[in-house]
Formats: structure tokens, C-alpha cells, sequence
């Protein structure tokens, strides 16, 4: 699959969407999103007057985003306005729509869920399991892998007690 090359769809409406490989990290065009989210034919109007409403409100959100040149309807390239997963996350909060609320339902869920998985660390394992399940893998895969991640996280702490520093990342 060409990531930089996949276009997403909603309600069979499309996303404009950039892969950045070296960032590893989605970009989804702001005003495709606002466009399936508030139904309207204008995303980028709507995006316009929103961003400057969420700048007087003191939200960074617009600030933050990004511009990518990305193909519009007529084949040509022009600057458009993106947010990276977390942004848009973070953008759909605020859009009082609808359409938006089962995704601000299953953001609050998640967060919950992961609020409680640092109580309780092991409801991660369960969930990384459960994901595994759905995604069709056997449970032999998924035990071997479980101890894979067990023994790597093992030896990169050998590595720290032993003071091998981290250059890769650097």
C-alpha cells in the first residue's frame, strides 16, 4: 500500500490525506473534515470562520496546524490547511455537530479506558490482546509476541542499568 497515496473516506464524502514518512505521522486536510462533519458543501469557509473563533477563545489549535499542498477538485495542487491525528482529534471536540458526537462519545470511552489502564496496567495487555484477537491473529502469534515485547523491554533496561545511551534517536 503507497500511504502517501491513500485518500480516506467518511459517508463516502473524501478526506484529503498525507503520509509523512518521516515524521510517521497522518495528515488530514482541516476543512475536508469540517466539510463531513457540519454537512456542508464550503468546509474551507466554515474552517475560516471557525479557526478565528477558536483563536479568540485562546485555543492554539489553529495556530498549530500546519499547511500542506494538497489536489484540490479542479487537479490542481494549492496550500491547505492540515492537522496531524492528535490535532484533529482535538478539532472534532470542538465542532459542535452531530456528526461529531459519537466521535466525542468514543474519545471520552477511550480516555477513561486509558486513565484507568495506568491504575491498572495490565487492562492494556487485555485490550492489546483483544486487538490482536479482532485483527484475526492466533493466539500462539499473540502470546509470542507478548514475550517478544517482554524480553526486548528486558534488554533495553540491561542496556540503561549499564549506561549504553540512546544515539539512534538523537
Amino acid at each position: 500500500m503507497d500511504k502517501d497515496k491513500t485518500i480516506k473516506l467518511f459517508e463516502e464524502k473524501t478526506i484529503r490525506t498525507h503520509w509523512d514518512a518521516e515524521a510517521e505521522k497522518w495528515y488530514f486536510s482541516i476543512a475536508d473534515v469540517c466539510e463531513v462533519l457540519i454537512d456542508s458543501v464550503d468546509g474551507r469557509k466554515y474552517w475560516s470562520v471557525f479557526k478565528t473563533r477558536l483563536r479568540k477563545e485562546g485555543s492554539e489549535l489553529a495556530t498549530n496546524c500546519s499547511q500542506l499542498k494538497m489536489k484540490a477538485a479542479d487537479g490542481k495542487f494549492y496550500k491547505t490547511d492540515v492537522a496531524d491525528t492528535e490535532q484533529l482529534l482535538r478539532l472534532i471536540q470542538s465542532i459542535p455537530s452531530k456528526k461529531a458526537e459519537h466521535f466525542k462519545l468514543w474519545l471520552a470511552r477511550v480516555g477513561s479506558e486509558r486513565i484507568d489502564e495506568t491504575a491498572d496496567p495490565e487492562l492494556a495487555i487485555d485490550r492489546a490482546l483483544e486487538t490482536y484477537l479482532k485483527k484475526g491473529y492466533s493466539k500462539n502469534w499473540i502470546n509470542q509476541r507478548l514475550k517478544t515485547i517482554e524480553v526486548r523491554k528486558e534488554l533495553t533496561d540491561k542496556w540503561e542499568s549499564r549506561g549504553v545511551a540512546d544515539t539512534i534517536s538523537k
